[in-house]
């Protein structure tokens, strides 16, 4: 895929070594992304169900469960909450989103490890 002329979007924390690796090997290969500091602009429902369905996967994938906040909200992984209820969730706490997340027009990966992100270039 040629990703000069695709629209990429990094969703970023850069206090997380793991999304600061997988800026580092696209910014090595020339590749510019946005980056989006989702902590300081969290991402709204709508758009994390665009993530989701890019990632083809469930809400739930995206939730990072061993992190203090998802224990303070008694999150589980098998939790029966309905796809708009996650999404909400992951809207109001951002913090509980895996990083780095990659969006190379309609696909995306989570870059764990940060060389995943290297599939959509």
């Amino acid at each position: 895929m040629e990703c000069q002329n695709v629209a990429m979007k990094l969703y970023h924390n850069p206090r997380c070594s793991k999304s600061r690796q997988a800026l580092a090997l696209l910014e090595a290969r020339g590749l510019a992304p946005e980056v989006i500091r989702y902590l300081e602009q969290p991402p709204d429902a709508a758009t994390l169900d665009g993530i989701c369905k890019a990632l083809n996967a469930e809400p739930a994938a995206l939730v990072r469960f061993k992190d203090e906040a998802a224990r303070q909200l008694g999150l589980k992984a098998d939790d029966a909450r309905p796809r708009e209820a996650w999404l909400a969730l992951l809207a109001a706490n951002p913090a509980l989103i895996e990083r780095p997340i990659l969006v190379v027009g309609t696909r995306a990966v989570v870059g764990r490890p940060p060389e995943a992100v290297l599939s959509l270039i």
